[in-house]
Protein backbone atom coordinates (compact mmCIF):
# COMPACT_ATOMS: atom_id res chain seq x y z
CA UNK A 1 0.00 0.00 0.00
CA UNK A 2 3.07 2.25 0.65
CA UNK A 3 6.38 1.98 -0.64
CA UNK A 4 8.23 4.37 1.41
CA UNK A 5 7.92 7.18 3.77
CA UNK A 6 10.67 10.33 3.71
CA UNK A 7 10.82 13.35 6.28
CA UNK A 8 12.89 15.85 6.91
CA UNK A 9 12.64 18.57 9.72
CA UNK A 10 14.77 21.72 10.01
CA UNK A 11 16.87 22.42 13.55
CA UNK A 12 17.65 26.25 13.56
CA UNK A 13 19.61 27.91 16.06
CA UNK A 14 16.70 28.89 18.35
CA UNK A 15 15.93 25.20 18.97
CA UNK A 16 17.14 22.20 20.65
CA UNK A 17 18.41 19.68 18.49
CA UNK A 18 16.94 16.60 21.51
CA UNK A 19 13.82 18.36 21.91
CA UNK A 20 13.30 18.47 17.89
CA UNK A 21 14.49 14.69 17.50
CA UNK A 22 11.94 13.37 20.34
CA UNK A 23 9.12 15.18 17.99
CA UNK A 24 10.04 13.00 15.07
CA UNK A 25 10.65 9.74 16.95
CA UNK A 26 6.66 10.69 17.68
CA UNK A 27 5.94 9.64 13.97
CA UNK A 28 8.79 7.20 13.83
CA UNK A 29 9.34 5.73 17.46
CA UNK A 30 12.20 3.71 15.32
CA UNK A 31 13.77 5.97 12.59
CA UNK A 32 17.95 6.97 13.33
CA UNK A 33 17.24 9.99 10.80
CA UNK A 34 20.64 11.31 9.32
CA UNK A 35 21.87 15.17 9.64
CA UNK A 36 22.73 17.77 7.37
CA UNK A 37 24.50 20.79 7.64
CA UNK A 38 23.74 23.69 5.98
CA UNK A 39 23.14 27.78 6.50
CA UNK A 40 20.01 30.19 6.79
CA UNK A 41 19.59 33.20 4.69
CA UNK A 42 21.20 35.17 6.98
CA UNK A 43 24.31 32.72 7.38
CA UNK A 44 22.65 31.69 10.57
CA UNK A 45 23.42 27.77 11.26
CA UNK A 46 20.36 25.37 9.98
CA UNK A 47 20.69 21.57 10.61
CA UNK A 48 18.35 19.17 8.26
CA UNK A 49 17.17 15.81 10.01
CA UNK A 50 15.83 13.73 7.07
CA UNK A 51 15.36 9.56 6.78
CA UNK A 52 13.46 7.57 4.26
CA UNK A 53 11.04 4.77 6.09
CA UNK A 54 11.46 1.28 3.87
CA UNK A 55 11.03 -1.58 6.03
CA UNK A 56 7.41 -2.12 6.25
CA UNK A 57 6.79 -3.31 9.82
CA UNK A 58 8.14 0.73 10.35
CA UNK A 59 5.44 1.44 7.70
CA UNK A 60 2.26 -0.06 9.75
CA UNK A 61 3.10 1.55 12.59
CA UNK A 62 3.34 4.75 10.51
CA UNK A 63 -0.10 4.03 9.05
CA UNK A 64 -1.29 2.74 13.14
CA UNK A 65 0.03 6.17 14.09
CA UNK A 66 -1.65 8.20 11.58
CA UNK A 67 -5.25 6.15 11.89
CA UNK A 68 -5.32 7.24 15.73
CA UNK A 69 -5.96 10.94 13.73
CA UNK A 70 -9.48 12.20 12.89
CA UNK A 71 -9.77 10.83 9.78
CA UNK A 72 -10.97 14.45 8.27
CA UNK A 73 -7.57 15.41 8.44
CA UNK A 74 -6.21 13.32 5.83
CA UNK A 75 -9.13 12.90 3.99
CA UNK A 76 -10.57 16.17 3.25
CA UNK A 77 -7.34 17.45 1.70
CA UNK A 78 -6.10 14.15 -0.54
CA UNK A 79 -6.76 16.41 -3.59
CA UNK A 80 -4.62 18.96 -2.70
CA UNK A 81 -2.07 16.89 -0.46
CA UNK A 82 -1.08 14.41 -3.56
CA UNK A 83 0.50 14.61 -6.51
CA UNK A 84 0.35 13.60 -9.81
CA UNK A 85 2.82 10.30 -9.07
CA UNK A 86 0.76 9.61 -6.04
CA UNK A 87 3.32 10.96 -3.33
CA UNK A 88 1.16 12.29 -0.37
CA UNK A 89 2.75 15.37 1.19
CA UNK A 90 1.46 15.93 5.30
CA UNK A 91 3.32 18.68 7.60
CA UNK A 92 2.71 17.76 11.32
CA UNK A 93 3.88 20.50 13.97
CA UNK A 94 6.84 20.28 15.19
CA UNK A 95 6.25 21.58 18.91
CA UNK A 96 2.82 19.66 19.46
CA UNK A 97 4.67 16.44 18.17
CA UNK A 98 7.17 16.95 20.83
CA UNK A 99 4.13 17.08 23.49
CA UNK A 100 3.18 13.85 21.77
CA UNK A 101 0.37 15.42 19.90
CA UNK A 102 0.10 14.73 16.63
CA UNK A 103 -1.25 17.90 14.24
CA UNK A 104 -1.46 18.21 10.65
CA UNK A 105 -0.63 22.04 10.27
CA UNK A 106 -0.18 23.97 6.93
CA UNK A 107 2.74 26.06 8.31
CA UNK A 108 6.14 25.34 7.33
CA UNK A 109 8.42 25.28 11.16
CA UNK A 110 7.33 21.85 10.90
CA UNK A 111 8.05 17.82 10.09
CA UNK A 112 7.46 17.38 6.16
CA UNK A 113 6.40 13.69 5.52
CA UNK A 114 6.22 12.43 2.24
CA UNK A 115 4.37 9.24 1.54
CA UNK A 116 5.03 7.23 -1.99
CA UNK A 117 1.38 5.08 -2.31
CA UNK A 118 2.00 2.00 -4.06
CA UNK A 119 -0.54 2.51 -6.66
CA UNK A 120 -0.66 0.82 -10.13
CA UNK A 121 -0.43 2.65 -12.40
CA UNK A 122 1.54 5.57 -10.30
CA UNK A 123 -1.04 8.11 -10.96
CA UNK A 124 -3.10 10.79 -8.26
CA UNK A 125 -6.55 8.87 -9.08
CA UNK A 126 -5.19 5.90 -7.77
CA UNK A 127 -3.31 6.81 -5.08
CA UNK A 128 -5.90 8.61 -3.94
CA UNK A 129 -8.41 5.72 -4.01
CA UNK A 130 -5.25 3.32 -2.15
CA UNK A 131 -5.25 6.58 0.69
CA UNK A 132 -9.08 6.26 1.01
CA UNK A 133 -9.29 2.21 1.75
CA UNK A 134 -6.28 2.40 4.11
CA UNK A 135 -7.74 5.49 5.99
CA UNK A 136 -11.31 4.09 6.11
CA UNK A 137 -12.90 6.03 3.40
Amino acid sequence: MIHNISYRTFIYGTENEEKVKKAVKTLFPKSSPLKEETEGYYKNPVLILHDKIEKNREIKDFIQILKKLPSPNILNDLNRKMDDKGNLFLRFDKQKAYQGDLQIVEHGDSIHVKIKMAAYPARKENAIKLARELWGK
